[in-house]
């Protein structure tokens, strides 16, 4: 027996314009320090010409469908800026996992990584 595939809706899986997905909250917040160091890498980045907001978007669109739903916000955005980067050859990700290790080494508060 042949599965029949769902039928296409005009929109892909993570399009969720137009869907119940509950209410907006209305309020502002605050941005975490990271958030805005998210957002700030990626104005920096993509105003050095590695990647075009296209870049950014193509990365978010063939994202999987649990990681998309997982991840935060912020967290999308520095996967795209990431991958991105790594594609114009900014650096390996051997590279980003060694920096990565010693970042981590430094310790886990802005205290403890001052104190080196």
């Amino acid at each position: 027996m042949t599965q029949t595939p769902d039928p296409f809706h005009g929109h892909r899986w993570h399009d969720m314009g137009g869907t119940a997905a509950g209410p907006v909250p209305a309020d502002q917040h605050d941005f975490a320090l990271w958030e805005k160091r998210v957002d700030a890498l990626m104005v920096i980045t993509s105003g050095k010409g590695y990647f075009t907001v296209d870049g950014l978007r193509r990365v978010l669109e063939d994202m999987p469908p649990a990681s998309f739903e997982q991840m935060s916000y912020y967290e999308r955005w520095i996967a795209s800026v990431n991958q991105n980067l790594v594609e114009a050859g900014v650096y390996t990700t051997a590279e980003l996992a060694n920096r990565m290790t010693a970042v981590a080494a430094r310790g886990t508060t802005y205290g403890e990584a001052a104190s080196d």
